[in-house]
């Protein structure tokens, strides 16, 4: 079995049932079992017109899947549960976005592990933090791009998203 991490997110209906189902959704594979949530964090909107806040979270999983079965098991169950991709950083009902696999790089044209933008992004990195801090990825610690990472505004509404 592989660790991987898997990053939630979404700013349109109802967040907190979109969350529990799409951890459903991955767990429904028997390649799959969710190890660890972080918090749920509440984050302004980046992106074009006014949206509204996102939620954010984070899971920590054990999977036999590839790197890119796994990928593909986010992007079915974004599907299942009603996304619709129109516009880049536009609202969203639900974003599962494959972070790390173990300690792999890889570079292909559909998947790029660790998360291309993963370390400009202090709302992916406050929950990844919570759960693999020292976690290298392109010569630093999570918690050090963490330090570098633009929060304002971030914050924590709940203490799990596995609650």
């Amino acid at each position: 079995m592989s660790r991987a991490w898997i990053a939630l997110g979404g700013n349109l209906g109802n967040r907190e049932q979109l969350f529990a189902e799409s951890l459903l959704g991955l767990e429904q594979s028997s390649s799959v079992k969710i190890v660890r949530g972080s918090p749920v964090y509440q984050t302004p909107a980046v992106g074009p017109g006014s949206q509204e806040d996102y939620w954010n979270a984070v899971v920590e999983v054990e999977t036999s899947l590839s790197p890119k079965d796994l990928l593909d098991l986010c992007l079915e169950t974004e599907i299942a549960l009603g996304r619709i991709r129109r516009e880049r950083w536009g609202p969203r009902l639900i974003d599962l976005d494959l972070l790390l696999y173990e300690d792999q790089e890889i570079s292909e044209q559909n998947l790029s592990i660790p998360h291309p933008r993963l370390h400009q992004r202090g709302f992916v990195l406050m929950p990844l933090a919570d759960l693999t801090a020292d976690h290298v990825v392109r010569g630093k610690s999570i918690s050090d791009w963490l330090k570098e990472a633009n929060c304002s505004g971030i914050v924590q509404i709940k203490d799990s998203v596995l609650s």
